[in-house]
């Protein structure tokens, strides 16, 4: 089933468990996906190198700027953006984030993935006790970070913003086809710019001709432990899709 036929009440019926990952780090099982959220080769390192390493380091270098705005398909449990942020913070990069997420998880649920672990106590008490109030306005985490989550599924996200990273992490094509779409990936990629990244943990055949289309020069960079090779692309001209 897909999951962004499900109403939120009937998602809340999903069973999800956190279950133990390779690298030692929890990860979010869901049963109605038949997923979990981050890999089991290891959550943490998976969302540090896809995300962290080949995403936001990546545009930073490349652009030489200290300001960034991410926008993520696909919010979860956070833990990109904690990851993100314990960076930005450190070096005093200056980061406006975007999470959309169709069925948001509650703040005691993300309590169980033990994140706290990853970064430090000041970002984690933040989160945790804004996390609701980010889902109605844009918060602040001084002096560096904002934060606002989406409640809405892909195709209804609208924004006059532009974005210049785009984490994309939905669930894999396989339990969540709707989200690699050339339509839904045109839509989303409407809220980026010349210059900006794409970035996902994945790679196929399908995704490089629709981010082809889109505009995008692809790049195959190495996977996270349990994936040769995964996506990232640079948007070369406006979708218009």
């Amino acid at each position: 089933m897909e999951i962004n036929s499900l109403s939120d009440r009937e998602y809340q019926k999903t069973d999800r468990q956190f279950v133990l990952t390779a690298d030692g780090s929890k990860t979010l099982y869901d049963s109605r996906a038949g997923s979990h959220f981050h890999s089991v080769n290891g959550a943490v390192q998976e969302s540090r190198h896809v995300f962290l390493e080949s995403g936001l380091k990546y545009f930073l270098k490349k652009s030489g700027k200290d300001s960034v705005s991410i926008l993520e398909a696909g919010f979860g449990t956070g833990l990109n953006f904690l990851l993100s942020t314990a960076y930005c913070q450190q070096n005093k990069i200056s980061m406006r984030y975007t999470g959309i997420e169709a069925y948001p998880l509650t703040a005691g649920l993300i309590c169980q993935s033990e994140y706290h672990q990853y970064v430090n106590k000041e970002i984690w008490d933040s989160f945790i006790s804004t996390y609701d109030k980010a889902m109605q306005e844009e918060i602040s985490f001084p002096p560096f970070i904002q934060l606002e989550i989406i409640h809405q599924k892909l195709l209804e996200f609208n924004s006059g913003k532009l974005f210049d990273i785009l984490y994309f992490d939905a669930f894999s094509a396989g339990s969540q086809p709707e989200m690699w779409t050339l339509e839904s990936l045109g839509h989303i990629c409407r809220y980026l710019h010349q210059g900006s990244v794409f970035i996902t943990y994945a790679m196929n055949g399908n995704l490089k001709r629709n981010m082809s289309a889109l505009g995008f020069r692809l790049e195959k960079v190495p996977g996270a432990p349990g994936k040769r090779e995964m996506l990232r692309a640079i948007l070369s001209e406006t979708p218009s899709v």
